[in-house]
């Protein structure tokens, strides 16, 4: 019952955006009111028509309903009941039928807090919101089927009588319960992580939230309502949707640093890159829409970069799902992967070809003129032009270069980790420069004189910074510089802050907590910026320790003996082999970790034997100073190799991304009514 009636509401969700589709476009077209609102209803039902197919999938995860044969791919009899709730997106099927469920409450929320306010743009909205919808839905019921079971032809040749079907076949007959129960296949062990209970979720949202934007901006094109409307409404939405995704790329550095067992979190692997590649665009935009709102500059350029966005995500989507690239992220070949190479590459033309309509009529045209180089719209462009920048670097790094090698010269062709930090390293370099000169020019025009005033407080705390490091022992110039150039972002972060609060202070006479907060509540969009460039300074100062200061070493001991690692000892305590409650089998080998001639920390390295892999799993002793990180290798009652790092600073990257949340959350919360100083009285109380 539970995969018939996931089943039909799944269909029934389709014939719903499809139909939103078509009545919204048409209503818009004729003018028809009743249309309008007639696809309206029919994209909100959809939300409630997937939430009904997603429980039933979820409660036949739950209940062990094996006959269906996504339950039977992706959980066991010793599944946590946490990991079967996960499961949901634990695999491609599942995972395609969450994205929809996230694409039709996003939907369903942009409808409803835009109707009134954008009643021209809607239809056009909805139609592409919905268009996006059915073709996810349409995957997930002819391609990628989640309620699909397991059936017996015992009719058929031999071979041949095992067979998955949504829909019973002729003389089918449904397999034994204990069979399917004993055969099930488990979870990947690499997804049994708390990190990946939320790490895809974060991700999805924030691929699905860049589509409302998308949505708009076509919307805009087609009904020619090109004035700054579609970004007002699409702001706080652009800035969830980088939210999102900005958590879901963190939280994939934690699983990574945590499960995969290698000493480091990020290492340009082409998922993690199909990921960043909307990120680094999406930021790109947001920065960019503040122009064309203060100035009415950059109109075309604005919507090649939200439709660059949204082709970002439809392409990290197909690559991760068609096998076109091989990654411990990645999902397994399947038959989706064509299909959404032609969505992705029909509505990205659809757009350019609206975009390059407008453009040629005129619509697109600025209202104003650079006025020179420093002023602050320019130094936007810059930035933008750095993350376009990095965007091709890393694109053709991941996908450009391997997939051209293989199809027309057979060559198998992967780029490491060294050639991508030399060609982006000095990018992030001229884009945290770029972060700290932006904040203190001004719009329109700026002076180098004005502009040199400003910098003179942050540059002198940047110096002073370096040299307290130099003297400390950092003497590693390229450190140096890394760290100097990340510390002057945050330094001009600060002083906008202090600036701000100090002049509150002089006029009105507030508190200095008191003028802070004031600041915030009057601008939160500007404030909540410099809190995310904090944010970005804390997770640069993490990269450069982490990755320019990283220890490595491998050594093999006795049981009880002691290795000493710079200021470290690690003593090899116990060999044991246990088996724990979901039937993996643990190898785990205690050791003592000391500092100073004191023991600070048992640590447990071990390695997990699953029925499709072994994973190892790290014992770490952190603190905000480094990372003492060990890993088993192998070992035995008798002797055991650990690889060992240390990983000075490298919690900062933590820390840093969740400073940039705070920031992000602060920057679109929904704006405050602006505080007003208390007026003085004169005159007695009465």
């Amino acid at each position: 019952m539970l995969a018939e009636v996931g089943l039909a509401s799944l269909a029934i969700a389709f014939a719903l955006a499809v139909y939103a589709a078509l009545a919204s476009t048409l209503g818009a077209r004729n003018h028809s009111d009743g249309a309008i609102r007639s696809g309206r209803n029919a994209a909100l039902l959809t939300f409630p028509a997937l939430l009904l197919s997603a429980a039933m999938l979820v409660s036949a995860l739950l209940t062990e309903q094996y006959q269906i044969s996504y339950v039977y791919e992706v959980t066991d009899p010793r599944t946590p009941a946490l990991y079967r709730v996960t499961a949901l997106w634990g695999s491609q099927r599942g995972s395609l039928l969450f994205w929809s469920l996230l694409m039709s409450l996003f939907t369903g929320a942009a409808i409803w807090l835009n109707w009134r306010g954008e009643r021209r743009l809607m239809p056009y909205a909805i139609a592409a919101m919905m268009a996006t919808l059915a073709f996810f839905l349409g995957l997930s019921l002819f391609i990628e089927n989640p309620f699909e079971r397991w059936w017996l032809l015992p009719d058929a040749p031999p071979g041949q009588q095992e067979l998955s079907s949504a829909l019973i076949p002729a003389g089918a007959l449904a397999p034994s319960e204990s069979a399917l129960r004993a055969g099930a296949q488990g979870l990947n062990p690499l997804l049994r992580h708390f990190g990946m209970v939320i790490h895809p979720p974060m991700l999805y949202l924030g691929f699905v939230g860049f589509t409302i934007p998308f949505a708009f901006a076509l919307a805009a094109l087609a009904s020619g309502q090109l004035s700054t409307g579609w970004i007002k409404a699409t702001r706080t939405w652009s800035l969830i949707a980088w939210i999102f995704l900005s958590l879901g790329l963190i939280l994939g550095g934690r699983w990574a640093y945590d499960v995969l067992g290698w000493g480091g979190y990020w290492g340009w692997d082409p998922v993690e890159n199909a990921a960043f590649l909307p990120w680094l665009v999406g930021t790109a935009f947001i920065h960019s829409v503040m122009i064309q709102e203060k100035r009415g500059m950059l109109k075309l350029w604005n919507m090649l970069l939200v439709i660059a966005t949204f082709s970002a995500v439809m392409f990290g989507t197909f690559a991760t799902r068609s096998g076109v690239i091989e990654s411990v992220h990645s999902f397994a070949r399947s038959e989706v992967g064509f299909p959404m190479l032609g969505f992705w590459a029909a509505i990205t033309l659809v757009a350019l070809t609206l975009l390059l309509w407008r453009w040629r009529r005129g619509e697109l045209n600025d209202e104003h003129q650079f006025a020179n180089l420093l002023s602050r719209e320019s130094l936007f462009v810059l930035n933008n032009v750095v993350f376009i920048a990095l965007f091709i670097a890393i694109f053709w790094g991941s996908f450009g270069l391997p997939i051209i090698s293989e199809l027309f010269f057979g060559v198998e062709v992967t780029i490491g980790a060294e050639a991508f930090e030399f060609f982006v390293v000095p990018l992030f370099i001229a884009m945290y420069i770029l972060m700290g000169l932006a904040p203190l020019s001004a719009w329109g025009a700026t002076s180098l004189a004005r502009l040199g005033a400003a910098l003179r407080a942050p540059l002198v705390l940047t110096a002073l910074s370096v040299i307290v490091l130099w003297a400390s022992g950092t003497g590693l110039p390229v450190a140096l510089l890394g760290y100097g150039v990340v510390l002057f972002a945050g330094y001009v972060a600060l002083y906008e802050i202090y600036r701000g609060a100090a002049a509150r202070r002089r006029s009105l006479g507030e508190s200095w907590p008191r003028a802070g907060l004031a600041l915030f509540r009057r601008n939160q969009r500007r404030y909540g910026g410099y809190i995310v460039h904090l944010g970005v300074t804390v997770i640069g100062i993490g990269v450069i320790g982490s990755s320019v200061f990283q220890t490595e070493a491998q050594h093999t001991l006795v049981r009880g003996e002691m290795i000493a690692i710079q200021d470290y000892t690690l003593r090899y305590d116990d060999f044991i082999r246990a088996q724990a409650v979901d039937g993996r089998m643990m190898n785990i080998a205690p050791v003592t970790l000391f500092r100073g001639g004191a023991s600070i920390a048992t640590l447990r390295p071990r390695i997990d034997d699953y029925a499709q892999m072994p994973m190892t799993i790290a014992g770490a002793h952190s603190t905000l100073e480094r990372d003492f990180y060990v890993l088993l290798i192998s070992g035995d009652h008798e002797r055991a190799t650990f690889r060992i790092y240390i990983n000075p600073l490298v919690n900062l990257v933590w820390w840093g991304g969740i400073l940039l949340i705070i920031g992000t959350v602060i920057a679109s919360y929904p704006k405050a009514l602006p505080a007003r100083p208390p007026r003085k009285r004169e005159g007695a109380d009465g």
